[in-house]
């Protein structure tokens, strides 16, 4: 599998978010995450260059949602 990283908005407050996602993809699938902070409103979670989920106007994928999409593509 390609690494996982998680970008997050700074601004936003995003940083718990991304750290409890990677912090479950570690427990539950022994996944390292790699945080990368951002701006822009940006949530996204992506395998290489593969978006994997990320924030909508209409959706914020949680962090169980999480653990299943990247646990599905591996």
């Amino acid at each position: 599998m390609s690494e996982i990283t998680i970008t997050y908005c700074v601004p936003c407050g995003y940083l718990k978010r991304a750290t409890q996602a990677a912090e479950m993809l570690k427990q539950q699938l022994g996944i390292e995450a790699t945080l990368i902070p951002g701006a822009g409103g940006v949530f996204k979670v992506m395998s290489g260059s593969e978006v994997i989920t990320q924030r909508t106007r209409e959706h914020f994928p949680d962090t169980e949602e999480i653990v299943a999409l990247v646990q599905n593509r591996s």
